[in-house]
């Protein structure tokens, strides 16, 4: 059976039910015949997708396979999901936002304005119509990129990431509990429980308190922390098992 999706640029392959095995660079496909890969995958799988992207094919498949639990550097580890950087850790590592879209603005208005005048449906409107969409493709793959680096690290290296969940957790033997969206961690002071108002434009939490001062992203950081050593229903207002962004009522 072959299904089409999003308006014929997405195929999916299901077999009926039968395993498909896919073993080095070629593949038989049910229905569709002999496929070359750019990698060779050994898996087996029930269920294959093709899609095209900017004038490239891809085939994804899910499939069984063994965890592996890596070792640990970290027990717990708290993540804070920051406006000008990706991610500060509570151990003090920061990983920096990624700027794709910034730095290819000025490569993709050249393009567009290349493309303003071209006749739709000529060839070489296809032509440029398709530069436009491999450069969003690549645009795409850099957040992309970034998001798994992050995820990877937080799996393989800590146990267990408070947040954000991670992708690459439950390969690797991690755990993750999510902090509930509006727990104030930004607020909170991270040494003595302090609370007070933080605007956007405050990048420094100075408690008037205890005279702590801390970078604001670290201190929500830490924070998290200690939200996911306690029980996450008391601490952070919200069960491990809750992963939807909605407060709870």
């Amino acid at each position: 059976m072959i299904l089409f999706l999003r308006n014929a640029t997405q195929t999916r392959v299901d077999n009926c039910g039968k395993p498909v095995e896919l073993n080095g660079w070629n593949h038989k496909l049910p229905f569709i015949g002999m496929v070359k890969t750019y990698e060779p995958i050994e898996a087996t799988t029930k269920k294959i997708t093709i899609s095209r992207q900017g004038g490239d094919w891809y085939l994804s498949c899910s499939y069984e396979f063994q965890a592996i639990t890596t070792p640990k550097t970290t027990d717990v580890i708290g993540v804070d999901l920051g406006v000008k950087t990706l991610a500060t850790l509570s151990d003090g590592k920061v990983f920096e936002s990624v700027k794709s879209y910034q730095s290819m603005t000025a490569k993709l208005s050249r393009l567009q304005y290349l493309n303003r005048h071209k006749e739709v449906g000529s060839a070489n409107g296809r032509a440029a119509q398709l530069k436009i969409a491999r450069l969003h493709r690549k645009v795409a793959n850099i957040r992309k990129d970034a998001l798994h680096k992050l995820t990877t690290d937080l799996a393989k290296n800590h146990n267990p990431p408070p947040s954000p969940p991670g992708r690459g957790a439950r390969g690797v033997g991690s755990k993750v509990v999510v902090v509930d969206r509006f727990f104030p961690s930004s607020k909170t002071c991270s040494n003595c429980g302090h609370v007070q108002d933080m605007p956007l434009n405050l990048r420094t939490y100075d408690c008037p308190e205890c005279g702590l001062s801390i970078d604001r992203d670290l201190n929500a950081s830490i924070k998290s922390e200690r939200c996911g050593r306690a029980r996450p229903v008391n601490a952070c207002g919200r069960s491990a098992a809750d992963s939807s962004g909605r407060s709870r009522k």
